[in-house]
This record gives structure tokens, sequence and C-alpha cells, in this order.
């Protein structure tokens, strides 16, 4: 692996675990682990690009047909794709499609761009978590295999026991807090070759377990405020994501677009980064 390499440009393309769900910024928009290793990357390479393509609630073949096109298009140094995760949470998996789709991304990401980076997704400790462990397996497999298989990087998230820690999880129970994004922004960081400034697997300090009352609230306050909504999506058949794009995109001219910091020394949050006029 190449050590303190510098890398120009970013497209982050997935789901609602790249576009950055739940850390809530004031204004409103999302900032997650990809917003931060964008920011950390402009500090050190002026002009940085970045594109983040990702949209919440997307399944693999979803992603396959709105991001993947438009991000191979961009010739990007680095592109990160995690995928294939909403598809093993629902109730019925076609593993074999799955499979087939993520292949394709690879085949037409891993050619256009210099770093591709794909991921071993982490899960928050939990009987949600062992009763889909076997499908997510097979999955984090197939994400071995096709690195293997076209020289992509895999930070494995999911082999971290400290991202298991619940309190690094939104009160959602599906999505990293800021300090969880913090972490994976760092993994990836390091997998990219750039220097340690802190060891992302180090779990958290031991805390005070929450009473048993406290723990049955929470339950009920996760279970109306977002299970219930998440079962009804799923038979519906609707999902978060619908009628969204990701944060750079343009719907009406159907196709993605690089922002940059004003001031490479101090980025800032992406949402304050100009959109590069004129680029692809």
């Amino acid at each position: 692996m190449e050590m303190n390499a510098s890398y120009t440009s970013l497209v982050a393309v997935g789901d609602s675990f790249t576009e950055g769900m739940s850390d809530l910024l004031p204004d409103g928009s999302y900032r997650g682990w990809a917003d931060v290793l964008a920011g950390r990357l402009a500090a050190r390479s002026p002009g940085f690009r970045y594109a983040n393509l990702a949209v919440r609630g997307k399944l693999i073949r979803q992603i396959v047909d709105e991001q993947v096109e438009a991000a191979a298009a961009m010739q990007a140094d680095v592109v990160t794709l995690v995928g294939g995760l909403n598809d093993t949470l629902r109730p019925k998996c076609d593993m074999g499609m799955v499979r087939g789709q993520l292949e394709e991304a690879v085949e037409r990401l891993a050619p256009a761009c210099k770093k591709l980076v794909l991921m071993r997704s982490p899960g928050r400790n939990g009987p949600v978590m062992e009763r889909f462990r076997p499908r997510m397996e097979e999955l984090f497999t197939l994400v071995d295999e096709l690195a293997n298989r076209h020289g992509a990087l895999v930070v494995d998230l999911y082999g971290a026991p400290a991202l298991g820690d619940p309190r690094l999880w939104d009160v959602d129970r599906l999505h990293l807090t800021e300090e969880g994004h913090r972490r994976v922004a760092e993994a990836v960081w390091q997998k990219l070759g750039l220097p340690a400034e802190n060891d992302w697997q180090t779990p958290l300090p031991a805390g005070v377990s929450p009473r048993w009352t406290t723990r049955r609230v929470d339950d009920l306050r996760f279970a109306r405020r977002h299970l219930a909504p998440w079962i009804g999506r799923r038979l519906t058949g609707r999902s978060s994501g619908d009628g969204r794009v990701g944060a750079q995109f343009s719907a009406e001219l159907g196709k993605a677009f690089w922002v940059t910091p004003e001031d490479d020394r101090a980025p800032g949050p992406v949402a304050t980064w100009r959109r590069v006029e004129g680029a692809r």
C-alpha cells in the first residue's frame, strides 16, 4: 500500500450509511463519514473535489441503476461503494440478485478510478444483528472476493467489536452517531495509506448500564418512532429514499457534479462548499 498518498477527488456511492444519517447538522443536512473523510482529504489537497451520490433506503439494484454510471463518469481518484445491506434486511432477499448487482457495480467502478474502496459494514449488537448475520456474512464474503478480483480496498468495520457498541448508534438503531462516523472516516483514511490520527477500534470507556425501566422506555420509543414506520414502508413497497437524489446529483441535468471548499486550509462542513462549475 502506498503510504502518505495524495488524493484530489472522492465520490461516495451507496445508501443511508454513506449519505450520513443520522448525524444531523444545525442547517438540517446530514454529515456522515464520507463528508468527514472529504473534509480531511481537502485539507491536504488544494482544489480537492467531492461528490456524495448516496441516498437513504436504496437497494443494490437502485444503487447500480441510479448512481454507478454517474460515479464512473467522474473518473475520481477514490470511489467508495457500500451497498447491499438494505437488501439483506428485507424479509425476502434474493442473494443471487444481490451478488450479480454488486459484481456489476464493482466491474464498472474499478476501472474508472484509481482506488475503489469497499466495506464490510458494521452492525449494532443485538437481536436484529443476530437474525440477519448469515446474510450479512454472505454479502461480506462476496465483498472480499470482488476486492481480490479487482484490486479494490476493503475496510473491515464488521470485524471491529468497538463499532458494535450501542453508544455509537443513533436512537433509530440503524445509523451511526457523530463519533461512529468519525471512526469510520478514520478507518477509510488509514486504509488509503494516510497517517493514523487515532485508533478507531479503541472501545469506548466502560459506562453505567441503564436501568431496566429506562431500557424498556427506550424500546417503546424506538418501536413507535422508527420500527413501526420502517415496517410500514416495507409492507407498502415504499422507501425513505423515494423521490430523493444524492447531495451532489442534479435530477434536472441527470448527472452528478463536484463541490470544493472555499478555503482549502479550513474546509468546513461539506454543506458550505461551492459547486465546481463546468465540471462533467
